[in-house]
């Protein structure tokens, strides 16, 4: 398969849907022979087999495009970065079907062979993959649920219970999704929005002090002062509620 078709695919399966400017971009990063955006839109009259179109100058997944999404999704993107990985590891996506398996994915299959399938790994993996497919259009505990459900599957107790949702979780957290182009939530946390959270004050919250402001006295209000709309009650008696 030609190299550069290979890209398209790779990167639209990775992202869900991607303009073609941004696959130059990242073909001619990786790569020595440069190829022009126009060269990559001539493409795409052969990627139908791969459920991929062109949609104003997008290379878009036909579920995107079956959903009415791609609107909603742009959006959902907005400017985050994108994720970019070694060209080795970016061509697997080339398989619609590939995903990392990384250790929270490990944890999740582990836990159901030992607990649920033991003498059926084989079944144990067709369960982990289901959910990862549903955890990578959205985090919906139920629909996850329904997975155990429908294959029999029943938790001993609720801690049993708790244990199978945390390890859920933690996927759900570390898998890569279209709306976060490429990126797990955990990355956009760590990376792009912890670093701007202001951090917590370093005093407890005085719950005896507020930071409302008398605009005649211009003094801070108490919650034992008067209350400022004049009903003669306290503060925390009155408008604080």
């Amino acid at each position: 398969m030609n190299l550069v078709k290979q890209y398209i695919i790779a990167l639209t399966n990775l992202y869900g849907m991607v303009h073609k400017d941004k696959i130059a971009k990242i073909y001619n990063r990786q790569n020595t022979e440069p190829v022009s955006p126009e060269e990559i839109e001539e493409m795409s009259t052969e990627l139908d087999d791969h459920f991929i179109y062109l949609q104003d100058e997008y290379f878009v997944h036909e579920t995107i495009l079956e959903h009415e999404l791609m609107e909603e999704m742009l959006m959902k993107k907005g400017d985050k970065p994108y994720y970019v990985p070694s060209k080795e590891e970016l061509l697997k996506y080339v398989d619609e079907w590939y995903f990392e398996k990384n250790k929270e994915y490990q944890a999740l299959v582990n836990y159901v062979k030992k607990n649920f399938l033991k003498n059926d790994p084989e079944k144990a993996e067709e369960v982990c993959e289901d959910i990862q497919g549903i955890l990578a259009f959205g985090f919906n505990m139920q629909a996850v649920m329904d997975v155990f459900n429908s294959k029999k599957i029943s938790f001993t107790d609720l801690d049993q219970l708790n244990e199978v949702t945390g390890l859920v979780t933690e996927l759900g957290n570390n898998i890569r999704i279209w709306e976060n182009n490429g990126h797990t939530p955990e990355e956009i946390f760590e990376n792009y929005e912890k670093p701007n959270m202001k951090p917590l004050p370093k005093k407890p919250f005085d719950f005896n002090k507020t930071n409302v402001i008398d605009m005649n006295s211009k003094k801070n209000i108490g919650r034992n002062d008067p209350c400022p709309c004049g009903s003669g009650k306290k503060y925390k008696k009155c408008c604080l509620n």
